[in-house]
């Protein structure tokens, strides 16, 4: 294997998957605090987690005079909790679900951020409150750790992507209830959302867009479980025969039953070139989509120059 070949881990879900479901649940504590308290943005932007250097943190929280932040640290395997004036307080990461929501509660009371939530997981099958969980208990740190640096190849190239369009599009951001990387393009026009929404998704569908993101499997989209971890794009509403659409590399596809292109990560991570690949996945089934609904492309996209410093760490 090649050195860009190590840098891209297998990410089989049957290994990890109890790991997988406890901290999908602590990201779900640590989300629904953040939408406690940060006014509401157009798609739930406020709510998503970014990537960081040690891990996933949330965007600075107001509580009324104060404001706070929140850090998942995949080295340390530790959530710290950065109150402003310089006050931290640290929940190890591990053990029930049940244990981390009364940990971090009472650590943000002891720093005199109460914050009341709803305690019921949103997104996924059967939920169990935070507060009655001991169901999902499992955490492996190096599990965490090599999902986090599989995030973190992945985030630096749809950022890359994101840089060519002038229009209004989310950031790469890491939404907790669907446990996903993600960033949308928008058309600028306004559209309804699927008839029957429920409010997670009116919110999301209020207007045309493109999306591209990653799932690492094991979650349920348009009620499939998808077992392994893909890269994925739709266009929204779907334009009528864009899923006989061509799109690179040569094994992504649409998936008729998730209503969306689709490439294994597998297929990336083992290709010589997976930046590449996926960039080449995100261009052409963005300009599937885009071409058939007529998105105004002369004046959404764009070639930004690269700055003197990109281009000497590209050489």
């Amino acid at each position: 294997m090649t050195s860009e070949q190590t840098r891209w881990a297998a990410l089989p879900i049957t290994e990890w998957e109890p790991t997988y479901d406890t901290l999908h649940m602590y990201t779900q504590i640590v989300g629904k605090i953040s939408l406690a308290l940060r006014p509401m943005t157009n798609h739930w932007w406020q709510v998503a987690l970014e990537l960081s250097a040690r891990g996933l943190r949330t965007a600075a929280i107001p509580h009324g005079a104060r404001t706070f932040e929140m850090e998942f640290d995949f080295l340390d395997h530790a959530l710290h909790i950065d109150a402003e004036g310089g006050e931290r307080r640290t929940v190890a990461l591990g053990g029930p679900v049940r244990d981390f929501y009364a940990d971090t509660m009472a650590a943000l009371d002891d720093l005199g951020l109460h914050v009341p939530i709803w305690t019921v997981p949103v997104e996924v099958p059967d939920p169990i409150p935070f507060d009655q969980d001991t169901v999902h208990a499992t955490y492996d740190p190096a599990q965490a750790e090599r999902y986090w640096h599989v995030l973190s190849q992945v985030e630096g190239i749809f950022d890359e992507f994101r840089a060519l369009f002038t229009g209004k599009a989310s950031p790469v951001q890491f939404y907790w209830g669907s446990f996903d990387l993600a960033t949308t393009r928008f058309s600028g026009r306004p559209t309804e959302p699927p008839p029957g929404a429920d409010t997670i998704t009116r919110f999301s569908y209020t207007a045309e867009q493109s999306s591209l993101g990653f799932w690492p499997g094991g979650t349920w989209i348009n009620g499939m479980r998808v077992e392994q971890p893909v890269f994925y794009s739709y266009t929204y509403p779907e334009p009528r025969g864009v899923r006989s659409q061509p799109v690179s590399p040569a094994s992504a596809s649409f998936d008729s039953g998730l209503g969306e292109f689709v490439l294994s990560y597998d297929d990336v991570r083992l290709s010589d070139d997976p930046r590449q690949a996926i960039l080449d996945f995100a261009q052409s089934t963005y300009e599937a989509g885009a071409r058939l609904q007529h998105w105004p492309r002369e004046v959404l996209e764009w070639t930004p120059p690269m700055p003197p410093s990109y281009r000497r760490a590209m050489t």
